[in-house]
């Protein structure tokens, strides 16, 4: 049996986690025993956690985990994201000559997060800019939750289309994938926690890992555990 910890970037991520990874990798034998906010500071000895950008924080809770938990059988992850990726992330810099290959720059940044924290049962997973980028793998999904919404679900639709996965909808701080919902869909930017995961529950785990390879990736690392 695995054990998996995963840092989730936010509370979507992790309701997300929680009711569809979860089980699913449940049925590898691998088991999440954690979901865990990032941290994004540390004062009088206590953990603040969920948004925040900073890397030193995330990186020492992570390692603190790692060293409580030393079995061969435990493994921890992360779900974090590219889009606004704190400044001093390892590599940061160096994968600037990459910007334009956005696969090869994301994949090179997870190998240096990896050297980084230096331990085999560490299995980095950064996402092509950020969560709702799954939700454009069908959306339709938005018709199905929301009701009658044709005209903007077709508005998603172009948006999609324009790019070769949903993975990498990402044009700004206002055209980011979260951003283009919102700008359709008002009430989903209070709503994201759990509108995010029920919203990704009536696409289909199948859907987005077709849609979004790099996804796919991590989620074959993460079925493929053993000791």
């Amino acid at each position: 049996m695995i054990r998996l910890y995963l840092f989730a970037e936010g509370q979507t991520e992790q309701t997300f986690a929680d009711n569809i990874l979860t089980p699913h990798l449940a049925r590898y034998n691998v088991f999440l025993e954690k979901i865990i906010l990032i941290a994004h500071a540390r004062r009088k000895g206590k953990v603040h956690r969920g948004g925040g950008r900073k890397y030193e924080p995330m990186r020492d809770d992570i390692l603190r985990f790692i060293k409580q938990e030393k079995g061969a059988n435990v493994f921890f992850t992360t779900m974090i994201d590219l889009y606004a990726i704190a400044p001093e992330f390892p590599g940061l810099n160096e994968s600037e000559k990459l910007r334009q290959n956005p696969i090869q720059r994301v994949e090179f940044l997870e190998k240096a997060f990896a050297d980084d924290i230096d331990d085999r049962r560490f299995v980095p997973y950064i996402q092509f800019h950020e969560y709702e980028a799954y939700l454009f793998a069908d959306p339709n999904c938005f018709n199905k939750h929301y009701g009658n919404c044709s005209e903007k679900v077709k508005i998603l639709k172009n948006i999609v289309d324009s790019y070769e996965t949903p993975e990498l909808i990402n044009d700004g701080i206002e055209t980011a994938p979260s951003k283009r919902i919102i700008s359709q869909f008002p009430t989903y930017e209070k709503g994201k926690v759990a509108d995010g995961s029920q919203l990704a529950e009536l696409i289909g785990l199948e859907t987005i890992r077709n849609k979004c390879p790099h996804f796919n990736s991590w989620l074959l690392q993460l079925e493929s555990l053993t000791l």
